[in-house]
């Protein structure tokens, strides 16, 4: 076995070893949100694999960044595991890949990671975005990157960096994602704020203990969305009551109800349809056609339309949203993709 940073491979089949995953923890010295409002020593939580590059002022050159999803934290890397590593299309001899737990998910700075509860200032997309440059550029001098690949919300971030600063990366990949939040997802976000708000313990974000309830309801809310609809029909009634009891579970365990309202108010806001067409890296675009999130007709492709130096790849898989976990089954198209930036 060989090791980058936290993570080992097989160097028979270069396939990255998860179990050894190990986050890490920086801090912002500060950071202004676009509201106005101003917070010191803002906790950060990453993940590093793969060789720093530097130029001959210091800064890496060929950092790639990862971007998570609603639910997720820098480990959601996990999702694209079989894509990573030596002679992979993200190969972590060519490329240093970071991943970072965005503004506002537990492990980095959010209302509840910080003790501030309501206090907390309300941010966007874009002040997630800025959060992860001034990190970057903070943490390792990096003022460039080779790429940003963006998971479902991740996707939200990536685009709205690569439309926002258009000359800050060479690719961009964006993963089940889309350059609006409408329709259902809207409706969706929504239920779940009306649903943790309607708590009589929630006090307007002011609750003195976890909002069990009111949280598992809100994640119970999104479990028929996550899988395609045939897997759903390929389930018994008992085996759904099951999984639904158990992602209620979960939230209860790992979730706040500051947390969600927020992520979720700067999720309904985010829309940059306007500014779509800024995109000047090259664009791999990538959708599942079982996605009942995203489905491809309704923000892939007309997303791809937008976006004039963009490719689209889009595939099957009964995991629905989620199907990112079978990444593996548009390798070669992925490396054809990057081959022109190792």
């Amino acid at each position: 076995m060989s090791s980058d940073n936290n993570l080992s491979y097989d160097e028979n089949n270069y396939k990255i070893n998860m179990d050894d995953f190990s986050p890490e923890y920086s801090e912002l010295e500060s950071f202004n949100f676009s509201s106005g409002k101003k917070l010191k020593s803002l906790p950060v939580e990453y993940f590093t694999i793969g060789t720093p590059i530097t130029d001959d002022q210091g800064h890496i050159n060929n950092a790639i960044i990862f971007l998570h999803g609603w639910g997720g934290d820098c480990g959601s890397i996990r999702r694209i595991a079989e894509i990573i590593g030596p002679k992979k299309p993200l190969d972590t001899k060519k490329f240093f890949i970071i991943s970072i737990t965005t503004l506002g998910s537990p492990n980095s700075a959010s209302p509840s990671v910080m003790n501030l509860g309501r206090e907390f200032p309300d941010y966007s997309i874009e002040d997630m975005v800025k959060f992860q440059i001034d990190f970057l550029k903070s943490k390792f001098n990096i003022i460039h990157v080779k790429g940003i690949i963006g998971n479902s919300m991740g996707g939200f971030e990536a685009l709205t960096w690569a439309a926002k600063y258009p000359e800050y990366m060479d690719f961009l990949i964006s993963l089940v994602s889309t350059y609006k939040v409408s329709g259902h997802n809207y409706a969706l976000f929504k239920f779940m704020n009306h649903i943790i708000k309607s708590d009589h313990e929630y006090n307007n974000g002011n609750y003195s203990k976890p909002l069990k309830k009111s949280l598992a309801l809100a994640n119970e809310s999104m479990y028929p969305f996550g899988l395609s609809k045939k897997y759903y029909y390929s389930l018994n009634n008992n085996e759904i009551d099951n999984y639904m009891e158990e992602m209620g579970n979960e939230a209860i365990e790992e979730w706040d109800a500051n947390d969600i309202v927020y992520r979720n108010n700067a999720s309904t806001s985010y829309d940059i349809e306007d500014i779509i067409s800024n995109i000047e890296a090259k664009t791999l675009i990538v959708a599942i056609n079982q996605d009942q999130y995203f489905p491809p007709n309704l923000d892939a492709i007309p997303m791809s339309e937008k976006i004039k130096n963009s490719e689209i790849i889009i595939y099957d898989s009964e995991m629905g949203h989620i199907g990112t976990h079978e990444i593996i089954k548009i390798e070669n198209e992925l490396e054809n993709f990057l081959k022109e930036f190792k």
